[in-house]
């Protein structure tokens, strides 16, 4: 079930978003298969609290870098067309951003999307799910010669990025299906997420 909520200053997370965040995407340690899915509050493009919790309703939760990544842009763009088959069958979808929410509200124009974008720029959300990471000092720099300015797209100074991941949680909030890669140049195509969820592309 997602909802506006009262704001919540804190995300509600297990114990899995307390442990040290890994210094290398490969060394990322995912929810898996069977856990329960972490219920969480994150914020919309306009900055206000959105709580997740999944009782109700098959959820699907897509982590991305960030709306400066092209990998990212892209895959948006190649799940336009499956997003509303997915939510037309019941399954609500989230992606969820380490971007701050003004960044999001520029991706949404710029790609014309009608997506559910939240801002996770604390991170918060992508520890508890096991799927951030720091990014080293020199990517960082890295990265500054390329435009893309980390602390500036998050608001915050810790540099952490999420590895790409897809979760789907089932009504009782339980973690049924489990995609990540530290490669972020692989994504999980639309037809694979149709076939994950169980959903007919003519549905």
């Amino acid at each position: 079930m997602i909802r506006n909520w009262i704001y919540v200053a804190t995300v509600l997370f297990s114990g899995a978003a307390l442990a040290e965040v890994p210094d290398r995407a490969e060394d990322v340690q995912p929810l898996q298969v069977g856990d329960d899915a972490p219920t969480f509050t994150a914020l919309d493009p306009n900055g206000a609290p959105v709580e997740f919790s999944a009782e109700g309703n098959r959820s699907l939760l897509i982590f991305y870098r960030g709306g400066w990544c092209p990998y990212c842009n892209r895959h948006l763009q190649a799940l336009r067309d499956v997003v509303p088959t997915l939510a037309s069958a019941g399954v609500d979808v989230l992606f969820l951003s380490a971007d701050r929410p003004e960044k999001l509200a520029e991706s949404l124009s710029e790609q014309n999307l009608d997506y559910r974008l939240l801002s996770d720029a604390s991170m918060a959300v992508s520890r508890a799910y096991g799927v951030a990471f720091r990014v080293d000092d020199e990517t960082v720099e890295k990265y500054k010669g390329f435009g893309i300015d980390l602390e500036a797209a998050s608001g915050y100074t810790h540099h952490q990025l999420p590895v790409p991941a897809v979760y789907l949680v089932d009504a009782d909030g339980m973690i049924e299906f489990v995609h990540t890669n530290a490669d972020y140049r692989v994504r999980l195509s639309a037809d694979a997420l149709l076939s994950a969820a169980g959903v007919s592309s003519g549905d």
